[in-house]
């Protein structure tokens, strides 16, 4: 196993999924972009109560650290794209469309704490050698559920304008072995993940040579898992 180095981060992809967490198939329900500046994976942990128990003259008999529970990962993606296809995929609100219906716009509206997305990061590895025929490497990093999310702050005046949605992910096994080709079978060829998530895990990170999808400005399909 080499030990790569991450250079910057190309694209991500986000899929609409369910309120399972599956992946939906068909137009429509993806989006690939890079005009992005970060996306952070926030560990977020509950400490648990420690035990301890005291003598009156004050020394302690006992004691037990209190066992920490992972809850999962708060999302924040911070973006440049004024992309109304993006916003409605990640926040679950409604796009506004013209009188041809062409998406032009997006509302503002609820909290849509059902819908929900999964997020794929290629992020670039530097320094290592591919293997022959191979354009690249990669760092894969998946997410295969993220829900609440939500737009956040925005500010227009003479700066550059960002926006930043943040969510919270959520475990399960629905998102399988995925429904895109981002790994190498037996064989060589492309082809989804080896091996699903298992339903207690929130996140997957490996190198792959696959090279990413190509970034987009309007909605792209989701295949049929094979």
């Amino acid at each position: 196993m080499s030990c790569p180095l991450i250079a910057t981060a190309d694209v991500f992809r986000v899929t609409r999924v369910d309120q399972c967490g599956s992946p939906i198939t068909g137009p429509k329900n993806a989006f690939v972009a890079e005009c992005f500046s970060s996306v952070a994976f926030n560990t977020n942990v509950d400490d648990g109560d420690d035990i301890e128990y005291k003598a009156a003259n004050g020394k302690v008999c006992g004691f037990r650290k209190g066992c920490p529970t992972f809850r999962g990962f708060d999302v924040e993606i911070n973006f440049f794209a004024v992309s109304p296809e993006l916003i409605e995929l990640l926040t679950g609100n409604p796009v506004y469309v013209d009188a041809s219906g062409k998406v032009i716009g997006t509302d503002s509206c609820s909290l849509q704490c059902k819908s929900g997305f999964a997020l794929e990061l290629w992020a670039e590895v530097l320094g290592e050698e591919c293997e022959e025929g191979a354009k690249g490497q990669w760092v894969y990093f998946l997410l295969p559920w993220v829900s609440n999310g939500m737009l956040g702050d925005l500010e227009i005046g003479s700066e550059a304008v960002t926006l930043q949605v943040t969510g919270s992910t959520r475990s399960g096994d629905a998102w399988g072995a995925g429904p895109y080709d981002v790994n190498r079978d037996v064989n060589g060829a492309p082809s989804p993940m080896l091996t699903p998530l298992g339903s207690t895990c929130h996140r997957r990170i490996f190198i792959t040579d696959v090279p990413p999808p190509a970034p987009s400005c309007d909605y792209v399909a989701v295949p049929v898992a094979a």
